[in-house]
């Protein structure tokens, strides 16, 4: 997959996609579908979308609302076939286009696009005054087809980013899957931590969760894909997100132990993925009590993720 990240350098190949466009946090079964409208014969398949995620950019105080940061959606847009990500840097610059600038100078000038494909709720330059029937317009005028793709409803109603920020926030991970098409998952680097885990019996991969949504802190049952390093391949878990009361940490994070497993994962690349929330974080009279717990935590993961 080659990815665009300054829409005034794109190389001769680069252009000429049919692409799906959107900010695709998550790359739920919504996104998936525009995806799919935009596979044309004779035609690269591509997507365009925006880093930092726009509500970022307007409102850098908000809470951390992402699904997922910018490199895990580019392996999911992979898996799906993606030839071309045009990961366009939304700045000063980019905010203030009109939405006529935008389809012109950005879509139809630089990237060349053959086909656009939009969901229904698709509102696009400054102020976001563009809407997608508009873009059908420009595009007529300007020399690329629209299809503008309803949104789609599963068991839970839409699907959507908000939805499943609200299942994970709500522990129920296999509904949030339900609408994704896939486990959520946590991606980065395994950073070296206070090394408690290994005192106890169980060693653990320590993973920031800076700027992505915090779901219900708790036990879960894991599926960890090591991406990097000579221990790649996929795994099962159990992992605690969270602060950790007994130990009382600052910031939230996801302390995954991987079943079955020894080497060093240290500053290698992990996905883990949320299969079952277990239970709640606590706080334990005594470190005996805690190991005794993450025994029974263990069997119940293990459980679990049998029938994932």
């Amino acid at each position: 997959m080659r990815i665009v990240r300054d829409y005034q350098y794109v190389r001769p190949e680069e252009r000429g996609a049919s692409v799906a466009i959107g900010n695709f946090d998550g790359v739920h079964l919504g996104h998936q579908h525009v995806i799919d409208l935009a596979r044309r014969d004779g035609a690269p398949l591509g997507v365009v979308t925006f880093e930092p995620h726009p509500r970022e950019f307007f409102a850098p105080d908000a809470p951390p609302f992402r699904l997922m940061n910018a490199e895990a959606r580019a392996h999911r847009l992979a898996k799906l076939g993606v030839e071309v990500l045009a990961e366009l840097p939304f700045d000063t610059n980019l905010s203030g286009l009109t939405a006529e600038e935008f389809a012109r100078d950005v879509l139809a000038g630089a990237l060349g696009v053959s086909h656009v494909v939009i969901g229904a709720d698709f509102c696009f330059g400054k102020g976001r005054t563009g809407t997608a029937e508009m873009l059908r317009d420009m595009g007529r005028e300007m020399g690329f087809d629209t299809t503008i793709a309803p949104l789609l409803h599963g068991d839970l109603g839409a699907v959507s980013s908000t939805a499943i920020r609200e299942a994970l926030s709500e522990g129920r991970p296999r509904d949030a899957a339900g609408m994704l098409g896939h486990w959520h998952r946590i991606e980065g680097p395994v950073l070296h931590g206070e090394k408690r885990g290994r005192q106890l019996g169980y060693p653990t991969a320590n993973m920031e969760l800076d700027g992505l949504h915090v779901p219900k802190p708790g036990v879960y049952a894991v599926l960890v894909d090591v991406l990097s390093g000579p221990h790649q391949g996929s795994y099962k878990g159990v992992a605690n997100l969270g602060i950790r009361p007994m130990f009382e940490r600052a910031m939230p994070n996801l302390e995954s132990f991987l079943f079955d497993f020894s080497g060093d994962l240290y500053e290698q690349h992990l996905s883990v993925g949320l299969v079952e929330h277990l239970r709640d974080e606590a706080k334990f009279d005594s470190l005996d009590a805690l190991i005794d717990q993450m025994n029974r935590d263990s069997e119940r993961a293990r459980a679990a993720l049998e029938r994932a």
